[in-house]
């Protein structure tokens, strides 16, 4: 069972009690409005800070801060506040409520829905008013409305320009007023911000014109023709095409031809250099593969061969396997019938030392019967005798197992009184948790039972219920919790069905005491707080109480235990 939670909102504050119409919109003009709606409908400390049309109620006011209450919390004295003007109570030590000063309980303070439902429709005006916003609405209303005021001060809708402006002025904004509006470059028409018109001009526009870098006589380039200008400029710096055979000359373009044509002979040396030198190393590789591919049918076979004993080892091997696997299905039903056969010696064991210990009782009894007929000079049979003391003999040891058997029971009873409390709370110690836990996965023992404890000595019989590898959802991820009401000898005095808060707990063991817990109240419609009729309840309670990575990974387990505790609230019990 998950206790619901509300959702943690970004709140914003908006004055409002006890203030003439005159102050509070005076307040509303000085108060600092999001952009957004939706993350500024609530404040976020305290009441509603809104210019309401109407003075609200007293009682629709927080006891603390004043103003118009924002998700009300009612004390168990009757006093209302505000969420977060409670919460701030409550964090002092030994709170009290401002109003009378009585003590604060967390766990008797209430959401009073109704109280909100009201407050959220109480008349306002608009939070734009001061812009000259005349619309008047509910309080619930107001988020919807701020979405489309036009009198709603927002940002630039671009996200780049910090500027706020009515809604109504976004039009206008956009053409003329915003640096970062939409333009066009006049020379390429691409279209992008005004902000970065002039760099693009200036690093990246195609059609832009620039100056050749080497400073010839073409006055002015498009930046797209820059590279290709480059390989024609006479001005610009080149290396001889010759460079990769050896030539070594550098110089302006316009003196490359003349080069060209006047080394032309001593590029052909170069080249046939150059190729002689290509020719010979040829004549070296050609050498050194075919003296690799004389090897190559040898590793060929090799590699063959070492193929074939690969695969007769794979063979072994999983003939390997299937033996070791059938020796050790073996081994384990050997193991079985050798510790079935260890059960049936100890059993006989003790069946002879049983024997021996009476054939000793047997002889002594036959000796003291022999010992007292001889007295009595055998007026009556030995063997008659015998049978009666073994006949009296029997009936004390079956009134004696009778006596154990009650002993045992009487002593079970008293161990459940002893450890058994009055005072609704219970601390269930559970030891060897590994083994419970591995019980539990293997389905031999699903679930264990707490000891009973009771609400007073007259009270409700309860016990607890836990699945230490889960039950239902959290069956193999989660510990599961359960609470249970049991048959008592008291039911017929006591209030049904059951309706006391139940507080379920996993008790860290560390120094930190961070421990783990959940609470709910009944249903009063379900049977599992009904009277019982068998011995006890259907179980109720967290399926995913705790993630069993969390248990085995903190400080919840020590020595191999674990501490469960629940709480049942017993301060408006009434005496049976």
């Amino acid at each position: 069972m998950s206790a619901g939670r509300n959702a943690d909102v970004r709140e914003l504050q908006i004055p409002l009690q006890h203030r003439s119409p005159s102050q509070a919109a005076l307040s509303l003009a000085q108060s600092p409005w999001p952009s957004d709606p939706k993350t500024g409908f609530l404040p976020q400390h305290g009441g509603f800070w809104d210019h309401f049309i109407a003075t609200p109620e007293p009682k629709y006011c927080c006891e603390a801060c004043r103003l118009v209450l924002c998700n009300p919390r009612q004390t168990e004295c009757g006093h209302r506040f505000c969420e977060t003007c409670i919460s701030e109570q409550l964090s002092k030590p030994n709170p009290v409520c401002p109003a009378d000063m009585e003590p604060l309980f967390k766990d008797k303070i209430f959401r009073d829905v109704c109280c909100h439902r009201e407050i959220m429709a109480l008349r306002v005006y608009c939070r734009s008013e001061k812009n000259g916003c005349k619309e008047q609405m509910s309080l619930h209303q107001v988020m919807d409305h701020l979405n489309v005021c036009p009198y709603f001060e927002v940002p630039c809708p671009l996200g780049k320009c910090k500027e706020k402006m009515m809604r109504k002025d976004i039009p206008e904004h956009l053409s003329w007023k915003c640096k970062h509006r939409e333009t066009t470059c006049e020379f390429c028409m691409h279209k992008m911000a005004m902000t970065e018109l002039q760099k693009h001009k200036e690093t990246v526009c195609p059609l832009f014109p620039v100056a050749c870098p080497n400073h010839c006589t073409f006055p002015s380039i498009l930046r797209s023709e820059l590279t290709s200008h480059q390989h024609e400029c006479p001005k610009a710096h080149v290396t001889c095409s010759f460079i990769r055979f050896g030539c070594n000359f550098k110089g302006l373009n316009q003196d490359m031809r003349d080069h060209e044509s006047s080394f032309a002979s001593e590029h052909l040396r170069l080249m046939a250099t150059r190729n002689t030198t290509l020719e010979a190393k040829m004549e070296d590789v050609k050498g050194e593969l075919l003296e690799r591919y004389k090897v190559l049918p040898g590793l060929s076979s090799r590699l063959s061969e070492t193929e074939s004993q690969y695969e007769e080892m794979r063979e072994n091997n999983r003939q390997l396997e299937q033996k070791l696997t059938a020796m050790q299905n073996l081994m384990s039903s050997h193991s079985e019938k050798l510790l079935e056969m260890e059960l049936e010696l100890r059993s006989l064991r003790t069946i002879r030392e049983e024997v021996e210990t009476l054939r000793g009782t047997v002889e002594s009894i036959r000796s003291r019967v022999a010992t007292l007929e001889g007295g009595r000079g055998g007026a009556i049979p030995a063997t008659h005798t015998l049978g009666s003391l073994e006949t009296q003999l029997s009936r004390q040891d079956d009134m004696l197992s009778v006596h154990e058997i009650r002993l045992a029971d009487m002593d079970l009873r008293f161990q459940v009184l002893e450890t058994a409390s009055f005072n609704g709370t219970l601390i269930w110690k559970i030891r060897d948790y590994k083994r419970r836990k591995q019980e539990a996965v293997a389905s031999k023992t699903l679930s264990l039972y707490s000891q009973p404890f009771y609400t007073g000595y007259f009270g409700y019989k309860m016990c607890a219920r836990v699945y230490l590898n889960g039950d239902g959802m959290g069956k193999g991820t989660h510990l599961s919790l359960f609470f249970v009401v049991m048959r008592g000898e008291y039911d017929a005095l006591l209030l049904w069905p059951f309706k006391q808060k139940v507080t379920l707990m996993l008790m860290d063991q560390g120094p930190a005491r961070k421990h783990l817990g959940d609470a709910f109240k009944p249903d009063p419609n379900s049977s599992s707080f009904r009277r019982p009729t068998a011995e006890m309840n259907i179980a109720s309670g967290c399926p995913l109480f705790v993630a069993q990575t969390v248990l085995e990974n903190g400080t919840y387990i020590k020595d191999d235990t674990i501490f469960i505790k629940v709480t049942v609230d017993t301060s408006d019990l009434p005496d049976p």
